[in-house]
C-alpha cells in the first residue's frame, strides 16, 4: 500500500476515449484491468470525468465551417476542436463499464460551455481553478501518480499543472494511452520531464 500522502488520479477513462467512442484513443480500454489493480495500492483514489454540456464550444460542430480536429482561436488562446464527446448525462459521458468508480472523489470537469478544460486542476485559460488543488492539500497528500486518457492531453496537461503547483507526480506511462496526432506524443512528454513530472 503507498502512503497516505500518495495519491492514484484516475484521468477521464470514459466510453467516448476508449473503442467505439465519439474520440476513442487506440487500446483505452485495454488499461482498465490495470487501473482495477493499482487502485487497491492505494488509500486516496481521484477519478476525473470529462462533462461537456452539449453544444460546447470546443465541439466542431458549434463552428460554421469547421471540422473535428481544426482549431479556433478563443479568447484564451488556440483551441483544438473535437468531435461531440462526452455529452452530460450521454453513454459516452458514463465511465468504462469495467472500470472501479469506487475512489475517494469524481472530479467533473469541461461543463463552462466557453471554454475547455484538459487539466484536473486548471480549465484551459490556465487560470481558473478546479479545486482538485485544495482538495488534495486539505488531505495532506503530496505525490500523485496519474493515469488514464490520453497521456497526450489531459494526463499531460494535469501533470504538469500539478508539477508546478508543487507536488511530486509520476506518470505512470503502462495505464495511459495517447491519441498522438501530429507529434502530440513525443511533445508531451518531452514538455512533462520539462516540467519535472516522473515518467515511468
Amino acid at each position: 500500500m503507498r502512503p497516505a500522502h500518495h495519491a492514484l488520479l484516475v484521468i477521464d477513462v470514459q466510453n467516448d476515449f476508449c473503442e467505439g467512442g465519439a474520440l476513442a484513443v487506440s487500446g483505452g480500454a485495454s488499461i482498465v484491468t490495470k487501473i482495477n489493480a493499482a487502485m487497491a495500492q492505494f488509500a486516496n483514489v481521484i477519478l476525473t470525468q470529462d462533462w461537456h454540456p452539449s453544444g460546447h464550444s470546443s465541439f466542431a460542430s458549434a463552428h460554421r465551417d469547421k471540422l473535428p480536429f481544426d482549431t479556433f482561436e478563443a479568447p484564451y488562446g488556440l483551441q483544438v476542436l473535437w468531435p461531440d464527446h462526452c455529452v452530460q448525462g450521454s453513454t459516452g459521458a458514463q465511465f468504462h463499464p469495467d472500470l472501479r468508480t469506487d475512489g475517494d472523489l469524481i472530479l467533473r470537469k469541461g461543463y463552462n460551455r466557453e471554454i475547455d478544460s484538459y487539466s484536473a486542476f486548471f480549465e484551459n485559460d490556465r487560470t481558473t481553478p478546479t479545486g482538485l488543488d485544495g482538495y488534495l492539500r486539505s488531505r495532506g497528500i503530496t505525490d500523485l501518480t496519474l493515469v488514464g486518457l490520453a497521456l497526450d492531453y489531459c494526463v499531460n496537461f494535469s501533470a504538469q499543472d500539478a508539477a508546478r503547483l508543487g507536488f511530486q507526480v509520476t506518470v505512470d506511462t503502462t495505464m495511459s494511452k495517447a491519441i498522438d496526432m501530429a507529434g502530440s506524443l513525443e511533445a508531451a512528454r518531452s514538455d512533462m520531464r520539462a516540467a519535472g513530472v516522473t515518467l515511468v
